[in-house]
């Protein structure tokens, strides 16, 4: 599995626990899912998610950057560069 396929199961495990989502899990969560228009998480839950990214990963997410936050791939890819 490549390292961006882990970063997006990892992510995916995150926003499943965190937002309570049944009937999925995260190897079969689709990437591309818009988070907002599709799965219908609010700023609320897109804050939480974000926390626990930060504490996860170690990095910090800008809040002018959460709009480009806006699938588990965009996350990942997020992720990913902020490490570096």
């Amino acid at each position: 599995m490549s390292g961006l396929r882990e970063l997006e199961v990892k992510v995916a495990e995150i926003i499943i626990n965190e937002l309570k989502l049944e009937d999925v899990t995260a190897e079969t969560f689709d990437v591309s899912l818009d988070l907002v228009n599709e799965l219908g998480i609010d700023s609320m839950d897109l804050t939480t998610v974000v926390l626990v990214l930060q504490d996860e990963f170690g990095i910090t997410i800008n809040e002018d950057d959460y709009p480009q936050l806006k699938n588990v791939r965009a996350i990942a890819e997020y992720v990913e560069k902020a490490r570096g």
